[in-house]
């Protein structure tokens, strides 16, 4: 399995064709999103334990999300037990690929210590909003290579887990190799990546302006385009699907969108 390259443009058709999955269910899209935040907030507050579970439970409800991605494309019906998918197959390997993805947070705050950045690692963990603008500033002029350090590596890191879950889930990988898959899945695809980010850097700030009400739209998208990114970089690895319905964004004619 070798992910594809393509072109930049892709990166913005990633994004029309995740709004099409969404406007597909976009009222039950917003429900689940809206559990999903709701459980991952009242999962962070419990104290000591609640963050480092919710850590490992992200890749078991982010393959759901992409479950759900997957029943719209071809032709189903998105369920609210999709959001539980991530339960029923693979469990064990997506709950291992959030531990691998936490115990590199930790090493990654570590070397950040090792170079001088104990106060903004502090900071950063505490797990409450720093109110003073002005102490994290000084925290970050203060370790400047710690910053620079951390930016690289959670890069690394965010790249490495950015498909990982979908190729557990749909693809039967270990986690190693799904995180491996992943990342020289980035790396090859730069330019549209490139693309794909900065067009939601925009469509945040857009969103935002009125009251943020244009994150009920966009969060969800968020994920549908994500799922649109794996399949085309991953076209091998999807599963043989029914002929595809009216107006599907998965036809070959993908530039429709």
């Amino acid at each position: 399995m070798e992910p594809q390259s393509l072109a930049a443009n892709r990166g913005w058709q990633w994004i029309k064709q995740g709004y099409v999955l969404f406007m597909k269910a976009p009222l039950l899209w917003v429900v689940i999103l809206l559990i999903c935040l709701a459980a991952a907030t009242a999962l962070s507050a419990v104290p000591v334990v609640g963050e480092p579970l919710a850590s490992l439970l992200l890749p078991v409800l982010l393959a759901g999300l992409m479950a759900g991605c997957r029943a719209l494309e071809q032709g189903d019906e998105l369920e609210l037990a999709h959001l539980f998918g991530g339960f029923q197959k693979h469990a064990t390997r997506l709950i291992a690929l959030g531990g691998i993805a936490l115990v590199g947070q930790f090493m990654i705050f570590g070397a950040m210590i090792m170079v001088g950045g104990t106060t903004l690692v502090g900071i950063l963990t505490s797990g409450q909003p720093v109110e003073d603008p002005e102490i994290m500033r000084q925290a970050i002029t203060e370790a400047p290579v710690a910053v620079l350090l951390g930016m690289a590596l959670f890069s690394v890191l965010t790249m490495a887990m950015q498909f990982a879950p979908m190729l557990v889930y749909f693809n039967n990988a270990t986690p190693a190799a799904a995180m491996k898959l992943s990342l020289r899945a980035f790396l090859v695809n730069i330019g549209p990546m490139l693309v794909y980010g900065a067009t939601f850097m925009v469509l945040a700030i857009l969103a935002t302006i009125p009251m943020m009400l244009g994150w009920l739209v966009l969060m969800p998208i968020i994920f549908t385009s994500l799922y649109a990114c794996y399949c085309d970089i991953f076209p091998v690895a999807k599963e043989v699907a029914p002929p595809p319905v009216e107006n599907d964004a998965f036809t070959p004619d993908r530039d429709a969108f």
